[in-house]
């Protein structure tokens, strides 16, 4: 395969991957936002500010943008085609990479994804969200889903299909370390240590950010904490979402490029996947927690940029 093709299936799944992740993120917070009476500058600073910083977009938000309000941080990482991170920009550079590999792809997943590219193209998308964001970003999110269902289904499971699967899962891992990160800091105020008396409703939002509310209900049988919170998203072998399953979907799909034996190690990303899913597997809470959750998941952020950036030089730069 050449490595254009391997580039633009790879960013085509990170793309989409990435649109529906901040599609949860965004809904989650306006919706947590309801639960408080006050709704002064301070509180949408609280709120919004962290999304910013974890999607890397704060200086360029302020550029674009004089004032500061929870409007102009919505319309920004939804519609903004000047902000390379905005649900808007991802569909469209997702819809060029599949457009570039129209004949690797099926036709299902092209018209799935040019269906989702008109639809934001349309003024149909503006709409919507302003009559109603939580159904706007629950149709976002249902139409990558089906996106990547449709690409499960109809796409031949050979190297495309399998760099598809590699940018999806560095995507997903990435950004459940992120939101993990993100709502651990906006929810443990000012001199309080994790595992002190904060609100429940606000943790539940960190699940529902990752579409594990129920998974994590049926586990833990209604008991939720911020360490059990962390833990599952961090460690938990069978959640889709979790860093642990993602990282260890990954090492298997860059194995399956090589076709090198899993335990071992051909290039350097099969040495980093094989690393940081080593790290996973034998990690506990007991462990993380000791490390430190937000030193811990800054360490697997690291990783995961060292290992896209060799993921590219092996593959895509070739």
């Amino acid at each position: 395969m050449l490595s254009r093709v391997g580039d633009s299936t790879y960013w085509m799944g990170r793309y989409i991957e990435r649109a529906e992740n901040n599609a949860r993120l965004l809904d989650v917070n306006v919706q947590m936002l309801l639960d408080f009476e006050s709704r002064g500058v301070e509180t949408e600073r609280q709120f919004w500010g962290p999304i910013l910083s974890t999607l890397e977009d704060t200086e360029l938000f302020h550029h674009l943008h004089e004032e500061f309000t929870a409007a102009a941080v919505l319309d920004y990482v939804t519609f903004e085609r000047r902000n390379p991170n905005s649900i808007n920009s991802c569909i469209n550079h997702a819809r060029e990479n599949a457009r570039a590999v129209r004949d690797q792809i099926s036709s299902e997943m092209w018209e799935q994804i040019n269906a989702l590219w008109l639809y934001f193209r349309d003024t149909s998308a503006g709409r919507d969200f302003r009559a109603n964001s939580h159904e706007f970003f629950d149709k976002v999110t249902y139409a990558s889903q089906l996106i990547q269902g449709v690409t499960d289904a109809t796409m031949t499971h050979s190297e495309a299909w399998r760099f598809v699967q590699a940018g999806k899962f560095i995507e997903r891992a990435d950004s459940t370390t992120r939101i993990l990160d993100l709502k651990y800091h906006i929810l443990l105020p000012s001199g309080e240590q994790v595992g002190g008396n904060v609100d429940i409703s606000q943790w539940m939002s960190v699940l529902r950010s990752c579409s594990g509310m129920e998974a994590y209900l049926k586990i833990r049988q209604g008991d939720v904490t911020p360490w059990g919170v962390a833990s599952f998203l961090v460690c938990h072998a069978e959640f889709p979402r979790s860093i642990r399953f993602c990282v260890d979907r990954l090492d298997e799909v860059l194995h399956l490029i090589s076709a090198t034996e899993e335990g071992r190690f051909r290039n350097e990303p099969e040495r980093l996947s094989g690393l940081l899913r080593s790290q996973l597997d034998y990690a506990t809470p007991d462990s993380v927690f000791r490390h430190g959750l937000h030193e811990y998941l800054d360490g697997v952020q690291e990783q995961l940029i060292r290992l896209d950036l060799a993921f590219h030089d092996t593959y895509c730069a070739y």
